[in-house]
């Protein structure tokens, strides 16, 4: 990545939005900054750093010390930590994973292993990890942020689930004003929801729909992480464009 605090062109560049309250930040924030260059990360998540612009995306979803997050379907954690240390030690983290599938191989982890491990972390003390299932999703706190990165079209993935139950439990989670934040792999135009289990892409018009009709306001796209030489054809973990997809942001508040 290049250097952590960037010029007002570049970020005005980079943060193109579109809707009725569209936003271009300035510069990266200070705090985001610092959260991204924590010595405490790991290596590997470093070295994803480039291709997945965490300072940038976390500037468009407007996080802050002292607020409360959520990350919903958190993986291995690469933005569980830099949360942790953007909200601060007077805020609080929230790591949401699912259980385990009634057919996953007995030997496969537990979805939530290693978000656990990261809490175990005293360095990263304000980070709890809660698993559930996500159409009843219950935190501890309503919370300012819900965030979710390349995981809602594996939502439509999920046998008996409705997804609009999920975005309908985000929104009853949330404080009001707060924000639910939507990273993923971009299919093509008016695919709707035909790629999320073979491309693992999903169309961000399609999502929008889906979001606002639980209730949310559609507030404006990140142009940040957006490749438009993506065919948007062929998987996401395709050698040639693995890492590199072309990925949306899409940024909803719940109205206070």
């Amino acid at each position: 990545m290049r250097g952590f605090l960037i010029s007002l062109g570049t970020v005005a560049a980079a943060l193109l939005t579109t809707g009725t309250d569209a936003q271009a930040a300035s510069a990266v924030p200070k705090d985001l900054s610092a959260a991204v260059a924590d010595p405490a990360r790991p290596e590997d998540d470093r070295k994803r750093d480039a291709d997945r612009k965490p300072a940038e995306c976390l500037a468009f979803a407007g996080l802050r010390p002292g607020q409360s997050v959520a990350d919903l379907l958190p993986g291995r954690g690469y933005f569980t930590r830099i949360f942790s240390a953007v909200v601060g030690p007077k805020g609080r983290v929230y790591a949401v994973a699912p259980p385990k599938r009634p057919n996953a191989a007995a030997d496969a982890p537990e979805p939530a292993a290693a978000v656990q491990a990261i809490a175990a972390d005293p360095h990263y003390s304000n980070v709890t990890v809660s698993t559930q299932r996500l159409t009843q999703l219950s935190l501890p706190e309503p919370v300012d942020l819900i965030w979710t990165s390349q995981n809602y079209h594996d939502l439509h993935n999920i046998p008996d689930i409705e997804v609009g139950t999920i975005d309908k439990a985000v929104f009853n989670a949330l404080k009001p004003g707060g924000v639910f934040i939507v990273l993923d792999h971009a299919a093509q135009a008016g695919s709707g929801f035909r790629d999320t289990s073979t491309l693992h892409r999903i169309d961000p018009e399609a999502v929008q729909k889906e979001v606002v009709a639980a209730g949310f306001k559609f507030e404006g796209q990140s142009n940040v992480l957006r490749n438009p030489n993506d065919p948007h054809t062929v998987p996401v973990f395709e050698p040639s464009i693995r890492g590199k997809t072309d990925q949306f942001i899409l940024k909803f508040r719940k109205p206070k």
